[in-house]
């Protein structure tokens, strides 16, 4: 698929005639994160009773969505400069070194080290699939592909929790991260043929002072949700610190982004419609809920139910099968009707009404009743996780489409970064008193009251979110792709418009 003939002579609204083969490679690339989330979140428990180090369990996670969150934007930023495709395949080539690496490690140390690597490789993942993505199919068609979506979820949120329990299972916890190499491979080969470019020879400035600002803010508001109140008090002159880097970080970044000749984040995707910044409200909410509980519940099932590490895996299903069906279903209705804002709506409903139940676990709980209130959770999820993206989508121009979704990602793993921070911590101060592990009824009392604050804060959250859901306005979608370049622009046309 040449840019030449990315869109045929009948009109700027013509999707590609192969965009679903396209459209396959890249969600193959997508699938490598989500597995690997819901294969390491399965397999945690297994991989600290190897290498130890439980009260470090939420930083195995952390590292990985912190680094991803600090490189989404400039990967999406680099991508609408020099080309989408170069840098979409060195995320991936990256991602593998740090999958590799991680399968390698001896202390739960370098396993945070290298999951560090990781992070990097799926920042630039997440923002190059939804640019192009975005860049490929206008809006109101991207329901019809919906679909595509679903089916790559379902394998990678249903397939994770059972590959990582039967990997763990059967295998020794090293091919959790293995696992991910020869699809990868695979992914690499099919975006090398099928997904063809135009070779970028931009000159631009790189905004630097931007990505030093942001990286700084951003690590520093996740390192204060991680220790605050666990490793440093809330009050003390660590964390303050920490909250007043990010407060002056922050401001200095916008001033920056004023000013920047090529900016990092374009602050006119938040101020052009008030749609984008309640979409990402939404999305931070989902990626809070996905992360939390994709780490959380297979905790409390393998350690409070007694269920076996592959058993999580299946337990898991109540929640993610959900996710595909609802999506799917909003994704067609959305295409017929161009309707869009009950979903969100509808989402955070469930959502807030899931997450309160599963707060109300004991340690006498049934798995059937955990099941039933994960349903609601992944009806939640369903509706709101596509939706928020088509609607940031429908809010900015292609222009900057690389650097609106790579905000897209940036916030929901951002979200995660969040709330698995502050989830870990909210747990660890449950646990710690209890420690160690074997100690009987205390030990799985701590284990649930964990987990009961932490569903709680992120019921929470959601019913927050259904406010800002409320809010949308529900803007008819899109209905134009891309537009059609000239055959004479196949070497030095702007990212923006090739891509």
């Amino acid at each position: 698929m040449s840019t030449s003939d990315s869109f045929p002579a009948s009109g700027p609204s013509a999707v590609p005639k192969n965009v679903r083969w396209v459209l396959l490679g890249i969600m193959l690339a997508m699938l490598l994160s989500m597995l690997d989330n819901m294969v390491v979140s399965t397999a945690m428990p297994t991989i600290v009773g190897d290498l130890g180090g439980l009260e470090h369990i939420s930083w195995v996670v952390t590292a990985y969505t912190l680094v991803t969150a600090i490189t989404t934007p400039i990967w999406g930023k680099f991508g609408d400069l020099f080309g989408r495709k170069p840098m979409y395949l060195a995320s991936i080539a990256v991602f593998l070194v740090g999958s590799a690496l991680c399968g390698a490690a001896q202390s739960m140390t370098e396993l945070i080290a290298f999951r560090v690597v990781q992070g990097i490789g799926a920042g630039g993942i997440g923002a190059g699939a939804f640019a192009l993505i975005g860049a490929l199919v206008p809006p109101r068609e991207r329901g019809k592909y919906q679909g595509m979506t679903a089916s790559v979820m379902a394998i990678g949120t249903i397939g994770g929790p059972l590959l990582g329990g039967f990997v763990t299972g059967h295998f020794d916890w090293r091919w959790a991260f293995y696992v991910n190499l020869p699809l990868g491979l695979l992914a690499l080969v099919w975006l090398w043929r099928m997904l063809h470019v135009p070779a970028q020879r931009i000159k631009a400035k790189i905004d630097w002072a931007g990505i030093g600002l942001l990286t700084g803010s951003i690590s520093a508001i996740v390192l204060a949700a991680t220790w605050a109140g666990t490793t440093y008090a809330w009050g003390s002159w660590q964390i303050l610190a920490l909250g007043a880097v990010a407060v002056i970080g922050l401001a200095a970044f916008v001033a920056v982004e004023k000013r920047a000749a090529e900016p990092l984040l374009p602050l006119s995707v938040f101020t052009n419609h008030r749609n984008y910044p309640l979409a990402m409200v939404l999305i931070l909410a989902a990626g809070v809920v996905m992360f939390g509980a994709g780490l959380y519940l297979p905790l409390f099932q393998q350690t409070v139910q007694g269920a076996s590490a592959t058993n999580s895996g299946l337990l898991m299903l109540p929640m993610m099968i959900p996710v595909v069906i609802v999506s799917t279903i909003a994704g067609k209705v959305m295409s017929a009707t161009g309707k869009y804002k009950i979903f969100p709506v509808l989402g955070t409903v469930f959502l807030t009404a899931g997450l309160g139940l599963l707060a109300t676990m004991g340690t006498d709980t049934s798995q059937l009743l955990t099941g039933l209130y994960m349903v609601l959770v992944g009806i939640g999820l369903g509706f709101t996780l596509q939706m928020s993206g088509t609607i940031a989508q429908n809010s900015v121009p292609l222009r900057d489409m690389g650097a609106a979704m790579s905000s897209v990602n940036l916030f929901r793993t951002l979200g995660g970064s969040l709330g698995v921070a502050v989830f870990g911590s909210l747990f660890t101060r449950a646990v710690q008193p209890a420690l160690p592990a074997d100690a009987g009824d205390a030990y799985l009392q701590a284990v649930t009251t964990g987990t009961g604050h932490i569903f709680l804060t992120a019921a929470i959250l959601c019913a927050l979110a259904f406010v800002a859901a409320l809010f949308v306005i529900e803007v008819p979608l899109k209905k134009a792709g891309p537009p059609a370049p000239s055959a004479d622009k196949t070497e030095n046309t702007p990212a923006s418009a090739a891509n």
